[in-house]
This record gives C-alpha cells, sequence and structure tokens, in this order.
C-alpha cells in the first residue's frame, strides 16, 4: 500500500492558494467591486479540498502514527494563511522525499 502523504501534500498546496485567492482576491471583488460570483465559485473549491485536505491529515496520521498534536498543527494550518505552506516545509523536513 503506497502512502497518502504526496496527496496529502500536494492538497495541502492546493488547500492554501484556495485560501489566498479567497481571501485576497474573491472576496475583495466581492465586498469592493459588486462581483458575488468570485466568492461562490472560490469558495467552493476552496470547500473542496479544505475537507480534502483534514480527511487526509486524519489519513495520514494513522499511516504515520503522528501524535494528536501533529493532527492538531495540520488542521490550525489550514485555518492560516500560509499556514499549510509552513506545514508542509514541517513535512518536508520529517519525510522528504
Amino acid at each position: 500500500m503506497s502512502s497518502s502523504l504526496p496527496l496529502f501534500r500536494k492538497i495541502g498546496i492546493a488547500e492554501g492558494i484556495s485560501l489566498l485567492l479567497l481571501l485576497g482576491i474573491a472576496m475583495p471583488l466581492k465586498y469592493f467591486a459588486g462581483i458575488p460570483e468570485a466568492v461562490k465559485f472560490t469558495g467552493w473549491a476552496h470547500g473542496i479540498l479544505f475537507m480534502a485536505y483534514c480527511w487526509l491529515a486524519y489519513i495520514v496520521r494513522e499511516e504515520k502514527n503522528w501524535p494528536f498534536r501533529m493532527l492538531v498543527w495540520a488542521f490550525l494550518a489550514a485555518f492560516l494563511p500560509f499556514g499549510t505552506f509552513l506545514f508542509d516545509k514541517k513535512l518536508r523536513s520529517a519525510y522528504p522525499f
């Protein structure tokens, strides 16, 4: 059985990018330019990536026997801009490819 870690890292980067797009582009377009569709579509994409990230964090925790605090850090990273990028850096040092 192959590890879910590479997929988790890819989804984490995509989730981080979608959060930055949502906060930095889509929300200003909605509130300052009156274009709510930007949040609708970016929000959907971000929501799906967020759920996949959280689900995969749990799967990788089980596969790699992470301590519970590592899972907590993964979840917290998903709520902070640039958080998933910093968490990915931590993963790269712990599990180099």
